[in-house]
């Protein structure tokens, strides 16, 4: 068969199912495999989500096409969690949309607003979607460097004014993946001002929002003043609930760019299944969401703290991140990223992923995903202590 598209020819692998099939090959081959490469969470879904799941899943009523708009229970849901978290408020009909998961509508939403040659400015490392999607839709990506020397941030005013004024959208990504950063107010107050300066859409992937540690508080982009005229923010039960195969999220904040990406959805997807989002219902409204996010954050520090100090034990100048289950570090003198993690998994058995697969700027750092119980975490820094010194 040779009459693929163009755009899939060039399509990349994705790196995250390169980085499976390299687990799957070495496990065929005996090896005792421990992943620190894909950020899944290891642990279930917590119980009060599943027993609601289970009580609508038998519900014959829910098996029929959902809302085209979702759920107005998981949207009211949605907006009241804004509302007690962030101190934000939200339409619950205009300014709230679900999602089959925050990927599905970051990949979208450049198809809502990108005509071909129009600029994406995507944050380099950064998750492979944002370009991708940019690419996709025709678009042109341009990275914003992320660098150490900024605290991951990107720095506005070095964005060429000709590049500015050619932008679409812009997007960011706070608490950040895949370097632990997190944002301050006066960065997005100052990102708030660009957007409005050259007249684009801020797009914040907030994943990670409830992934943070030392008393950290993740910010809303929509908190500041002006976020929600400039911004639509994605957000996902994946990590915050261990919910990354049931496939929920939503897009919240401006309504011109929330109703751009309903019309876009209700034309390719049906939207997701009722009884999911009413376990969604369930884990932002319950009671016991509270306790089971303090007891999730107090165990990826611990788990955090561990890998920190195994790496400062053999040398690495790390600092342990406010935000997300991720761990960015230099490789060694004398590598690249790629042949970095090659090396560990060929001599420890460890799955890393390199930084260059985030994209040019990640090239010379490699991330650990947090996402292992604290015995194999132990084991997995001291396969990799004992094979590599930093210098």
């Amino acid at each position: 068969m040779n009459r693929l598209s163009e755009r899939i020819r060039r399509l990349p692998r994705y790196l995250f199912a390169e980085i499976d099939k390299k687990v799957k090959e070495a496990r065929e081959n005996g090896v005792d495999v421990i992943s620190l490469g894909i950020g899944d969470p290891d642990l279930p879904t917590p119980p009060f989500i599943v027993k609601r799941m289970q009580e609508e899943i038998a519900r014959a009523s829910n098996h029929k096409y959902p809302p085209d708009m979702g759920l107005a229970e998981f949207r009211e849901a949605v907006a009241e969690y804004y509302r007690r978290r962030h101190g934000v408020e939200l339409d619950p009909q205009r300014e709230v949309v679900p999602l089959i998961g925050s990927k599905e509508g970051i990949a979208h939403i450049a198809f809502c607003f990108t005509d071909a040659g129009d600029v994406n400015l995507v944050p380099d490392p950064g998750y492979p979607v944002y370009t991708i999607s940019t690419t996709f839709a025709g678009g042109i990506p341009r990275p914003l460097p992320l660098r150490q020397e900024n605290g991951f941030i990107p720095v506005l005013r070095d964005i060429p004014v000709e590049t500015a004024r050619l932008t679409k959208l812009m997007f960011l990504n706070y608490p950040n993946n895949p370097t632990g950063a997190v944002a301050s107010r006066d960065f997005f107050h100052e990102a708030v001002e660009f957007a409005r300066s050259y007249n684009l859409i801020i797009c914040h992937d907030a994943a990670y929002s409830e992934i943070a540690f030392d008393d950290y508080r993740p910010v809303s982009f929509l908190e500041v003043d002006g976020g929600k005229d400039v911004a639509i923010e994605f957000g996902s039960l994946s990590k915050t609930f261990n919910m990354t195969g049931w496939r929920l999220g939503y897009a919240v904040g401006n309504s011109i760019a929330v109703d751009a990406l309903y019309r876009f959805k209700t034309n390719i997807d049906s939207g997701v299944f009722k009884a999911v989002q009413y376990a969604g219902v369930e884990a932002l409204t319950s009671l016991q969401m509270e306790p089971f996010v303090k007891e999730m954050r107090e165990l990826y520090q611990r788990r955090r703290d561990i890998a920190v100090r195994a790496l400062q034990d053999a040398g690495w100048p790390v600092k342990p991140p406010r935000g997300t289950f991720y761990l960015w570090a230099p490789v060694p003198a004398g590598y690249t990223s790629t042949e970095f993690v090659s090396y560990i998994l060929e001599q420890t058995g460890v799955v890393l992923t390199p930084g260059r697969g985030f994209g040019e700027y990640g090239e010379g750092y490699f991330r650990i995903a947090l996402t292992v119980d604290e015995g194999r975490l132990q084991e997995a820094m001291a396969r990799i202590k004992d094979a590599v010194k930093f210098s």
